[in-house]
């Protein structure tokens, strides 16, 4: 895992086919852009112009004491100001609504992508990162889309803006100002390098601090029962260490990147006062820095500096370094986003599930008809799980399968339902290929119930129903009843509509496996299969799924997988799994007259000896 989540640190400072496929999700959307780029032009304009303004005020009504005038120019300064607020006010509501619009639907993209893939990526993939890319990786991305972009390019125009009227009136005290910025440009590269390494780094323990978290949550029974809180603590804290100390270094950058910036305006200040301070005054010495300005540029001729001109520069300056430094907190919105980008499309790019036929045909199960012929399967694709396994269900049968653990009876009935692809063989269901079934109308006959019962936050029949509107309140009823689970439900407060906590929480393990039976039960599927599905309850809760399964089975064809040899007795053909290989199969009594594999399991299981078995 440490070395997946290392190449996450890898990539370019700025990906041009990551951007283009990012543009891609606000193209719907790009009359919106066009608008708020042109309303980022013209609050650009009016930002620039105020200096300009303030010149006016200065030399041609406050120098000559007109006030009359002095309050019209005032006013147009205030109308500025209004109308630059009221577009900044447009144009943040306007890119907020396309970043929330954005975003939503790379969400609902990564979530209906990571439904289609197996569970072969879900074993090699931590949760916890998994949640990083659909929360934290895309909340990035609404800040590129909402403020980073548009606003990289209001901030361009405000620069090229300020500099154009700056040129317009005056070029030498322009070009005076200009000089910080050389050091201004070196300064910022500098930056640039230090802080996307930094923040690739942060993103790095960010990921495996999620990580560590869900699963440290999700197992909080486990840790408290081995006592394993204080070594958790120690663990969560180196990670969450390494997190602040990249935070920390990330920060640093910044805190020296600013005050630079703040320190190269007043410098650019400094030299408006001391070369247009004395130009004003009539009084300019022969100045080296003002020779060497006009050796490179040219001597330019033009009016005399004002007042109201040395003022305006002065507002300038501190008008033109405020978007360098927004550009900078721009640039860390730009990585923020390449260094998700490249995590949201890595996981859009997985392609790690079962595909469908390329020109798949309706399916729909009627007689239930299952039958495997040789097949092999491999979970790492080196050693085999399964190994030229046949046999066999006929429609309406219940075969049962037994065996050690890691014998390869769960891999069985994973290749059935498609989570994982097997090597080599066929697998038939009325006489057709199982790879030519679409997945959706295989899963939608088949029923699964397993060991391990999960269970949704929301009510009881959410939980039956699982959001199928297909199935009706009688439905879900009748089969709360078939499963014998209804008078448990109907002694809750609220019956059917009771509150289900997180997981279950609040349900015991026998509760939980009886709803997940009324749950398949709902579907009324025309295959079922039981997986360990009475494991985890007790003798006396177990009778009763044993009746409800007695009537659940007839009329199906059933799979069940168990390690209690007393639920499958009744089963018309029973498979005994070996190290991956069918070692024997028959009726209960025939496999014990067998004297094999499974007479010795029943021994075990009920303690006899061989004497005993008939």
């Amino acid at each position: 895992m440490a070395k997946q989540e290392e190449t996450e640190a890898l990539g370019k400072a700025l990906d041009r086919s990551l951007l283009k496929r990012l543009v891609v999700y606000i193209r719907p959307y790009r009359w919106h852009v066009i608008a708020a780029v042109a309303m980022a032009i013209i609050s650009s304009g009016f930002f620039a112009l105020r200096p300009y303004v303030s010149k006016i005020a200065i030399d041609d009504y406050l120098l000559l004491k007109n006030y009359g005038g002095l309050l019209w120019v005032i006013g147009v300064m205030l109308l500025l100001m209004i109308l630059q607020a009221a577009l900044t006010y447009a144009l943040n509501l306007l890119m907020q609504f396309v970043g929330q619009e954005t975003i939503h639907k790379i969400r609902l993209e990564l979530f209906t992508h990571l439904q289609r893939l197996s569970l072969r990526f879900y074993d090699t993939n931590p949760i916890g990162r998994l949640v990083t890319r659909v929360t934290s990786d895309v909340e990035v991305l609404n800040d590129f889309f909402s403020s980073g972009l548009v606003m990289i390019a209001a901030n361009i125009f405000t620069i090229l803006g300020i500099v154009v009227v700056m040129f317009l009136m005056s070029v030498k005290l322009t070009l005076v100002t200009l000089i910080s910025l050389v050091f201004l440009l070196w300064a910022t590269s500098i930056f640039r390098k230090s802080v996307r390494a930094a923040y690739r780094e942060t993103r790095l323990h960010l990921s495996r601090m999620n990580t560590f978290l869900n699963e440290h949550v999700t197992g909080a029974l486990t840790v408290k029962l081995f006592r394993q809180e204080r070594p958790a603590q120690a663990k969560f804290d180196e990670i969450n260490k390494a997190y602040t100390d990249a935070q920390i270094r990330s920060i640093f950058y910044y805190a020296v990147f600013f005050p630079i910036v703040d320190f190269l305006s007043m410098l650019a200040v400094a030299l408006i006062l001391w070369y247009g301070g004395k130009e004003v005054l009539e009084a300019v010495p022969d100045l080296g820095l003002l020779q060497m300005v006009q050796s490179w540029f040219g001597d330019v001729k033009g009016e005399a500096l004002t007042f109201g001109t040395l003022f305006a520069f002065i507002q300038f300056t501190e008008m033109f370094f405020r978007p360098v430094r927004d550009l900078s907190e721009k640039y860390n919105i730009l990585q923020n986003a390449m260094a998700s980008s490249e995590r949201i499309f890595e996981l859009l790019d997985t392609t790690a599930f079962a595909p469908d036929a390329a020109n798949p045909q309706p399916f729909a199960v009627k007689h239930g008809k299952i039958e495997f012929n040789n097949v092999s399967f491999s979970y790492d694709g080196q050693h085999s799980v399964v190994e030229e396994l046949s046999f066999a269900a006929q429609p309406g049968q219940t075969v049962a399968i037994v065996g050690a653990t890691g014998a390869g009876k769960t891999s069985i009935i994973n290749i059935l339902m498609r989570y994982y692809e097997y090597a080599a063989g066929q697998v038939l269901i009325d006489e057709r290929d199982l790879r030519t079934i679409p997945t959706a109308d295989l899963r939608r006959d088949i029923a699964l119930v397993m060991q391990d019962v999960f269970l949704f936050r929301g009510t009881i029949l959410d939980n039956i129903t699982l959001g199928n509107e297909k199935i009706t309140l009688e439905q879900a009823k009748k089969a709360a009843e078939t499963v014998g689970v209804a008078a448990f439900i109907q002694s809750l407060p609220e019956g059917y509509n009771t509150p289900v906590q997180e997981r279950g929480s609040t349900l015991s393990v026998g509760q939980k496996q009886l709803l997940s039976f009324a749950r398949a039960l709902a579907c009324d599927p025309k295959i079922l299969i039981l997986d360990e599905a009475t494991s985890s309850v007790d003798t006396e809760t177990e009778q009763v799924i044993q009746q409800a399964i007695d009537r659940l089975l007839k009329g199906r064809t059933s799979i069940v997988i168990a390690h209690r040899l007393s639920t499958i007795q009744k089963a018309d053909t029973i498979l005994v799994m070996h190290h991956g290989r069918l070692r024997e199969s028959g009726t209960h009594e025939e496999l014990l007259k067998l004297d094999g594999i499974y007479a010795t399991l029943h021994r075990l299981q009920y303690k006899l000896q061989p004497s005993n078995v008939e």
